[in-house]
């Protein structure tokens, strides 16, 4: 029976959409007794290949460089060494094939729904009639075409999250980069935009790279997780979930509770790689229970 949760490997057919390689980012940070600087490393010697339509997770504690990845993927800082790449281009700054969700939601509160999603249209010099209905199509998806004419401080949490993500898909970028989207959203909230993002991603094919601090999310919404430790930022371990889709309910199961476990044991171990992870079928409840009680 196939694994759960299996070391990784090039799944058949699959055509590589971002190249990271030998990733370094330093900053020059100020001694604490003031006398000069030091190199501060973010991260180090970290490679990777994210593959076209795949949903990529990332998750490892604070300080690991999840986030600064993000940043370089996105061309928003520097890199100290090595190279980023997408169907083979060198990122060297921000670019229409990346699109960016970030916590924080970045609306324009000067511009109504409508406005914001059409707000890279508009960059692009997209013809007025042409932004209606990109945008207009979008908000469907989303669930807002009610609210086109709202603002954003008249939408709560949860509809300011779905705005941006329209607003990211609404230019069509090859990439959907998302930085922690529903950290600050209630539980209940949360998990309703996890399952419609899923839906947003199969409907678009987009390739989506996801920062998050949950492994619970991250298990739930990915393809693969890349485990990253920290002092300097590293990547310790890349597994293949092999949950099936549609997930929904898959929360509470035997399985899920496994694969959680595990992500959260690489984490702990800081290292990657020191325990073997067997071929799995369908794991026995009472181990499930037992590894939760650990937790």
């Amino acid at each position: 029976m196939d694994s759960l949760i299996a070391p990784p490997a090039t799944p058949e057919g699959a055509v590589t959409k971002i190249e990271f390689r030998n990733i370094q980012k330093v900053y020059r940070v100020k001694k604490e007794n003031g006398g000069g600087y030091d190199d501060f490393v973010v991260l180090k010697d970290f490679n990777l290949d994210v593959y076209a339509g795949e949903f990529l997770t990332l998750v490892g504690p604070s300080g690991c460089g999840k986030s600064t990845l993000l940043d370089l993927l996105a061309g928003l800082i520097p890199l100290s060494g090595g190279e980023i790449r997408i169907d083979g281009r060198i990122i060297d700054g921000p670019a229409m094939d990346r699109g960016f969700v970030m916590q924080a939601y970045a609306l324009f509160p000067w511009l109504n729904v409508q406005a914001n999603v059409e707000f890279g249209l508009t960059i692009k010099k997209v013809p007025k009639k042409e932004r209606r209905a990109i945008s207009g199509h979008f908000l469907e998806l989303v669930g807002l075409t009610a609210f086109a004419n709202r603002y954003p401080h008249e939408l709560s949490g949860g509809m300011k999250q779905r705005v941006a993500i329209a607003r990211a898909l609404a230019f069509d970028p090859e990439v959907l980069l998302m930085d922690e989207p529903f950290a600050a959203l209630d539980a209940q909230t949360r998990e309703t935009l996890q399952d419609e993002l899923l839906d947003l991603w199969e409907k678009t094919g987009k390739t989506v790279v996801f920062v998050t601090h949950s492994i619970d999310e991250a298990v739930y919404l990915a393809d693969r997780i890349a485990v990253l430790a920290s002092n300097p930022g590293r990547l310790i371990e890349l597994v293949n979930i092999k949950l099936s889709r549609p997930r929904q309910g898959s929360r509470g199961s035997a399985e899920f509770g496994w694969i959680r476990h595990k992500i959260w044991r690489y984490l702990q171990n800081d290292e990657g790689g020191q325990e073997p992870i067997p071929e799995l079928g369908v794991p026995n409840v009472a181990e499930v229970i037992d590894s939760r009680a650990a937790l």
